[in-house]
Order: structure tokens, then C-alpha cells, then sequence
């Protein structure tokens, strides 16, 4: 995956330390780079909705890293769908999830559903629940795709762009999810972490710490 993302033009960059061990990844969702920058500096199978399967290209990368494509719109489907993911957990292969539940424009979160999250209390295996922030930068919103845009035409359009497409992947602190008492909160710690590391590196907060103060400071 790592190769296809070079190929459409994207530099992945590492911010932060990703846990050396077993882990359980959770990220924002904002376009679907994400999965080839995610499974190509992991090597993680996704959990992810079963649209991407049809997806051109990316649906067929996605099914090389034993991603588990998931209905999420029939919910009495839940049970078999946390079996599935309970099953892929098994291997030592890292395993990334976006609560999410699609794409949003990136600038910030949509509520995260918990709903699959169940698989963690307790997982199969002992793991480490990471929270990742997708970073694009300066170039977020020309290329998050959300809203009623069509697939085809948000990858023509970021296809499109001149120049290459920076990504960072912000590795921030793991914690274990037996630390907490239900999913809803592994939901919400790992929201509040994507959430404050979105508002820390927000191009227009980068900004602000290096801006000149209006006032000079007095002569010592």
C-alpha cells in the first residue's frame, strides 16, 4: 500500500511513536488515502465498510491486508461482525478501525460509534488501543471527501492536484482498554486525543504560535 500512495503522488511522514507491539488503531476517516498511508506504514487490516470493496484499486489493495469489510447500515449484522473482528484479531497483525464511520472534512470529528468497539472488552489478545490522527495539513479540505460527492469524482479530483500530497500519520499515546469500563469509553479517549491533536495542528493554530504579538514587549 505503502507503494500505491507513492504512486498517486502522496508522502507519508511519521509524527510521534507508533507502539511497538501488538495494537488496535484508531484513526479519523478523512478520504480514502487514508487506508493506503495507514496499511502502507503498518501494515494493518482494516475495518471498514463494505462500499470500499467496490472501490477501484483501493477496495482490491484493502483485500490484500485482510481488511474485514462490514455492512454497517443492517444491524443485526453486529453480532457476526464482532465475531469476525474478534477472529482477525487473533494474528499479530495490527488492526485499524475509524470510528467514525465515514469520511468527514477533516477539519473535525464526527461522533465515533462504540458499537464495534465491544470487541476490545476484553480482546482476544492483550493489545494497545492507539489513537492516530490523519494529518493533511494545509490541504485538508481539497481533498477530504464528505458530503454527497460521488467516489469516482473525488478521486478524479484529488488525482488532479498539482504537486504531491503530504500526510502525516501523528502516533499518539496508546492506552489499554482494560483501563476502561465500557466501549464508550475507549470511544471517547480516543476521540478526545484525535480531537486535541486536530486542534493543535490546525494550519491556522500553527500559525498563531509563530505570528508576531501586535504589541511589542516592553525594553528590559
Amino acid at each position: 500500500m505503502g507503494v500505491a500512495a507513492r504512486a498517486v503522488g502522496v508522502r507519508v511522514r511519521i509524527a510521534g511513536q507508533p507502539h511497538g507491539g501488538d495494537m488496535f488503531l484508531l484513526a479519523n476517516h478523512v478520504s480514502w488515502i487514508d487506508i493506503l498511508a495507514m496499511g502502507g506504514a503498518t501494515g494493518a487490516a482494516f475495518v471498514a465498510h463494505d462500499g470500499i470493496a467496490r472501490w477501484p484499486v483501493v477496495g482490491w489493495l484493502a483485500a490484500q491486508n485482510n481488511t474485514l469489510f462490514v455492512a454497517r447500515e443492517r444491524r443485526g449484522a453486529l453480532s457476526g461482525q464482532i465475531d469476525a473482528l474478534r477472529a482477525a484479531m487473533l494474528g499479530h497483525q495490527p488492526v485499524a478501525l475509524f470510528p467514525e464511520g465515514t469520511t468527514s472534512d477533516g477539519r473535525g470529528l464526527l461522533p465515533f460509534k462504540p458499537s464495534l468497539l465491544a470487541v476490545l472488552l476484553p480482546p482476544p489478545r492483550a493489545v494497545l488501543i492507539q489513537p492516530v490522527h490523519i494529518d493533511y495539513g494545509a490541504a485538508t479540505s481539497a481533498i477530504a471527501w464528505h458530503g454527497d460527492e460521488p467516489a469516482d469524482a473525488n478521486a478524479w479530483r484529488v488525482l488532479g492536484r498539482k504537486g504531491r500530497l503530504d500526510v502525516t500519520l501523528r502516533f499518539l499515546a496508546p492506552f489499554d482498554p482494560a483501563d476502561c469500563a465500557d466501549r464508550k469509553v475507549i470511544a471517547a479517549t480516543a476521540r478526545g486525543a484525535i480531537a486535541a491533536s486536530i486542534a493543535q495542528n490546525a494550519p491556522d493554530s500553527a500559525a498563531s504560535q509563530h505570528r508576531p504579538s501586535a504589541t511589542p514587549p516592553p525594553p528590559v
